[in-house]
Parts: structure tokens; sequence; C-alpha cells
């Protein structure tokens, strides 16, 4: 089976990686590279894809709301979900989102290889890791925990807050003015009953939604 894949990537590099490594393999018969949202939207105008690998992070949209529109605009093309965030943080919301995957950036080939041709199978693909976060979230009572009950960019937004970045910087990030932040930022805290970015750090941290390593970017 040989696939007709939409790589959505907003590093040129990774997206050149992968498409020689499926290329190479034998597993895409053709990749359309997007390096954002607006042109991945605009690539689902021609021939339909036999499957969508889609980056978390892109400079004109969240990944989790180019997924949402991916899949109103191509309900039948599967879509993983592609990027350095751990599992815990985002895989979850990937799949309520529609997602059928979540696929890490530190995985191997083979499994890269694999995850891919499950998903353009028809079937879901779960990492362990990811099985685990699952797990936990299902395993909490019927009550939401705080972050739970945050959209999803008020929770990219309080991931970044707790990661040491300033509303300017998540505004430039987001592609939003530092007012929408600001206003993302105090719903956030009014829902989560915190007070301030210290109890806001605290929580995460408490919590690991977020890796601290500098490195990690999406």
């Amino acid at each position: 089976m040989t696939l007709r894949m939409l790589l959505v990537d907003d590093h040129a590099i990774v997206r050149q990686g992968v498409r020689q490594l499926l290329l190479n393999h034998g597993v895409v018969r053709e990749v359309v590279e997007a390096e954002s949202g607006t042109q991945a939207l605009a690539s689902l105008d021609g021939e339909p894809f036999d499957i969508v690998l889609l980056d978390i992070s892109l400079p004109d949209m969240n990944g989790i709301e180019l997924l949402k529109r991916v899949k109103r605009r191509a309900p039948s093309a599967p879509v993983m979900m592609f990027s350095m965030y751990r599992e815990d943080q985002y895989a979850v919301r990937s799949l309520k989102a529609g997602a059928a995957g979540y696929l890490s950036k530190t995985v191997t080939a083979t499994q890269m290889i694999e995850a891919i041709r499950q998903v353009a199978g028809g079937r879901k693909y779960v990492s362990p890791a990811l099985a685990e976060a699952l797990a936990d979230y299902v395993s909490f009572d019927s009550d939401q925990l705080p972050h739970e009950k945050l959209s999803d960019r008020e929770y990219q937004t309080l991931c970044m807050l707790a990661s040491g970045k300033r509303l300017t910087d998540i505004a430039h990030a987001l592609s939003l003015s530092v007012k929408t932040v600001s206003v993302y930022r105090a719903r956030l805290l009014e829902k989560m009953k915190l007070r301030n970015n210290a109890e806001l750090t605290f929580y995460v941290m408490s919590n690991r939604l977020v890796d601290l390593n500098p490195a990690m970017t999406g």
C-alpha cells in the first residue's frame, strides 16, 4: 500500500527528512508539503489524501484547531498528530478532536512507518506512553481536573506561561495580540481558581503538564 500524504510542519528539514524516509521505504507514492495551516487547508482542495501528518505547533494556527478544520473539510482522511510535545500534554486533546493517532518526533524510523501504515489502514495508533496517558485520563472521576476545563488555546497559553514565556512572546508565537493573550490568561486563571503566575507554574509543574527542557519546541 503506497499512500498520498499531506505533511504539515513549519520546519523544512523535518519535512525533507520524513519525506525521504517514507519514499525510500515505499510507504508513500507522493508527499505534498505545507509549512502552515493556511497552506495545509489550501492543499485539501485538490486530490484526496490517504493520510495527513500534522505538527501541533505551526506559525499561523494551533495544530489542534487545524486538526478540527481538516476533519471538517476532509472527514475521510485520517490525521496523525506529529510533535515534540509529550503524549500526556496534547495527545488526549488531539484524539478527542478527531486525530487517529499521536506520534512523537522522538520515535524511530521503524515506529513511524508502522504508525503511518496502521492509521492509513483505518486503525488508531496508540504508543505505550499514550496508552498510559489515556488510562490516567479515564481513571479520573467524572469531575474534570482544573486544566481539563480549558479551551485548547487557553491550555496552550497555560503551558507557555508556565515555561516562562512573556505575554508578548506568546502573542508572537500564536499570531495573536497581547490583549487577546491577556484575556486567555485571565480566563484560565479564573477557571482554575488560581491567583497569579506563581500559582499557575506550581500547578503545571505539580501535574507534569510541561517539560521545561528549553530544547523542546513544537
